[in-house]
């Protein structure tokens, strides 16, 4: 008894939750229907037991849901890797390089950021997936682009599976008449009759399941090449974003300044290996990286407190003339505002009348930026999301926060 409870720990029944959300509800409801459909088919169109063809399509069939999973499961329950409480750089000057997360009572690590829905500061982070209900970061970064390439590989085999049966099945049901083409979906026109039933239900299911199988072929296959290129430069989602906005620093303040990304190793192989290895475990332990001549391990993080204090600088303020529930699609706010909502996960922030935000980049009918709740402090308490334009208005009576809106340039 007291071995099972070992084994059993509550932390890993708690990330049994994980499970019971809509990503992955769906994402586990397209894998079962195919791989059910395409094993059913396979039976009607390819019979593995009496040839060698048959039982090598039947095999590869279950080895592509077996590995489908096993790296699905990986990446959920295996997680990213998270900073650990209270963590600090070693040498203690290292610290004014690093961003404090409050929430997590630590400093940030080169390469991490917190996520708001894991309600922590992840390794390496790249995006939170809602497919995984978890992060895609440092240790389960592998198992998640594995899943990626294998998917779509699977879903191709079974879209094959499900034209060929349709096919064949069809075929033995299909007469030519003088002026018309019957299909007689009662039975095949051949003996012996298949073992299992193809009527008008199996066409639809079958028929159904190329299109899950299609869809997700294109879809998590273009999800695998956005992956593969930012592994193959040693970068995050996230990280090509902070580059971009590097840039447009620059840019913008002139400054004459050259961002190298220290993190590409200058070889493509020297990256891959960085998320790839034989064992399955990525290299380093997540908090220290390795990084190209010229730069050192804290080269990134400085980019981003400068690009924290260019964006207070840029940041406009304005002031809440309308209420705002929070909705996604708020159906008071116009049809434009309605239909032209930001295609993220990023939060949106309720507004009352009154309300103050500092607005850092907007849409054209939307706009991004905190809700100041604590205005008596510089580092007031604040909420960070999108809300409505129409909802604000400008302060133009702040002469100190007039500057242009959305990162708009200055006229010079």
């Amino acid at each position: 008894m007291g071995v099972l409870c070992s084994i059993i720990r509550f932390e890993n029944l708690q990330e049994l939750k994980r499970l019971c959300h809509w990503g992955p509800i769906i994402a586990l409801g397209v894998i079962a229907i195919c791989s059910t459909m395409a094993m059913i088919d396979a039976v009607l169109w390819y019979w593995p037991l009496d040839t060698t063809g048959g039982s090598v399509n039947f095999i590869m069939l279950i080895n592509w849901t077996v590995m489908i999973l096993y790296n699905y499961f990986n990446a959920m329950f295996i997680g990213p890797g998270y900073v650990p409480s209270g963590w600090k750089p070693e040498k203690s000057q290292d610290c004014m390089y690093l961003q404090y997360c409050k929430v997590c009572q630590a400093y940030k690590a080169p390469r991490s950021h917190h996520c708001r829905k894991c309600n922590r500061c992840v390794m390496k982070m790249d995006h939170h997936c809602p497919w995984i209900n978890n992060c895609c970061g440092f240790q389960n970064h592998a198992s998640f682009t594995l899943f990626l390439l294998l998917a779509p590989l699977g879903c191709i085999h079974a879209s094959f599976i499900f034209v060929m049966t349709m096919y064949t099945q069809l075929y033995n049901r299909i007469s030519f008449g003088w002026s018309s083409v019957k299909i007689d979906m009662s039975a095949a026109k051949r003996d012996p009759l298949p073992i299992i039933p193809f009527g008008l239900s199996a066409f639809a299911a079958s028929l159904f399941a190329l299109g899950l199988a299609l869809g997700t072929t294109i879809a998590v296959g273009m999800l695998f090449i956005i992956q593969m290129k930012v592994i193959l430069r040693n970068k995050t989602s996230i990280e090509s974003w902070i580059e971009d906005k590097a840039k447009d620093r620059i840019q913008y303040y002139q400054t004459g300044e050259i961002f190298i990304f220290p993190y590409d190793m200058g070889s493509k192989w020297k990256n891959f290996k960085q998320v790839f290895t034989w064992s399955g475990i990525p290299e380093g332990d997540g908090l220290e990286w390795p990084v190209r001549e010229g730069c050192h391990q804290y080269s990134l993080t400085v980019e981003q407190l400068k690009q924290k204090a260019d964006k207070r600088v840029r940041s406009v303020r304005y002031r809440a003339v309308e209420d705002y529930s929070g909705a996604c699609c708020p159906v008071t706010k116009g049809v434009k505002t309605f239909f032209t909502t930001p295609c993220t996960e990023e939060p949106r922030i309720a507004l009352v009348k009154g309300d103050l935000i500092l607005a850092t980049r907007g849409l054209k009918h939307w706009m991004y930026g905190d809700k100041v709740l604590d205005s008596t402090t510089d580092g007031g308490l604040r909420y960070r999301g999108w809300f409505p334009r129409k909802c604000v208005e400008k302060c133009l009576y702040d002469s100190e926060m007039d500057q242009p809106a959305d990162g708009e340039k200055k006229n010079r």
